[in-house]
């Protein structure tokens, strides 16, 4: 909802939006464990909580299972626990200062005097500017701090797509390096489960959820065809009455919602 009120904005105003959607390799794996022991004491978390972490990361042992056999045991140099309830805070920690120092910056998108260069949700990022110089500014930025923190960003993974505003939209776009690389421009890109288009429209979105209502009625009426009819009630409204991100739907066509509505009709039926 942030990146397209961010987005609307500009390109109501006919400015279109130069935005980069940024994937870090295996980022939870990569974090260096000192920085965020000194990150914690920065900000005040008593000694003994940091000095607990601090044990508790220098002193894992792990061990890979396989065919019933484990193999010898070994230490992790780096890498926050995976479904630790702690990680996504320590990782949040991690990269702070990076969105400090993008949004401390004078570049980029401004919305009523607040910096919106740049949305994160955990190692998802997404920088926003009006202009291709902006944006090569911070990518520049977002290289130096994953060099200094032991992370990298996937230039293969890593896409730019341009905001048409209106019926303006650049047809020729100079090249937006990353680590060198040009990155590649998409008409369209899935950031955090929604698919984002160029022109802002919904129409990819929810046909995406439809074909998801799709697959998840048709599970349902073979693998339950024998139970009784509060139960299939019951399992449709648990399996097939939420749509993801439904509420960001308002720029779309009557017929990808003609079409919804009746997979949704003919699922019920089922």
């Amino acid at each position: 909802m942030s990146l397209k009120h961010v987005v609307g904005y500009y390109t109501a105003r006919n400015t279109p939006i130069y935005a980069c959607f940024l994937d870090l390799s295996k980022a939870f794996d990569l974090v260096v464990y000192d920085i965020p022991w000194q990150k914690l004491e920065r900000v005040g978390l008593p000694s003994e909580m940091v000095s607990l972490f601090r044990f508790w990361y220098d002193n894992q042992l792990n061990s890979v299972r396989w065919g019933g056999e484990l193999s010898e045991t070994y230490r992790l140099e780096c890498g926050v626990r995976q479904g630790g309830l702690t990680s996504p805070r320590l990782f949040n920690l991690y990269v702070n200062a990076l969105i400090e120092g993008l949004s401390s910056m004078r570049i980029g998108c401004h919305v009523a005097n607040v910096c919106v260069n740049n949305i994160s949700y955990a190692d998802d990022m997404v920088l926003l500017a009006p202009s291709v110089s902006a944006l090569r500014k911070l990518l520049r930025i977002c290289e130096t701090y994953a060099n200094a923190h032991g992370l990298v960003y996937n230039t293969k993974k890593s896409e730019f797509m341009v905001f048409k505003a209106g019926n303006k939209l650049p047809d020729h776009v100079p090249p937006i390096n990353l680590y060198g690389s040009p990155l590649a421009r998409v008409r369209q890109f899935k950031y955090l489960g929604h698919i984002v288009t160029e022109d802002l429209k919904d129409d990819n979105d929810m046909e995406k959820e439809r074909r998801a209502l799709s697959v998840r009625a048709n599970m349902l009426a073979r693998r339950f065809s024998r139970c009784s009819v509060p139960v299939k009630i019951t399992l449709f409204k648990a399996y097939c009455t939420s749509f993801y991100s439904s509420s960001l739907w308002v720029k779309y066509t009557q017929k990808s919602y003609n079409a919804l509505r009746i997979q949704y009709m003919r699922s019920g039926r089922c």
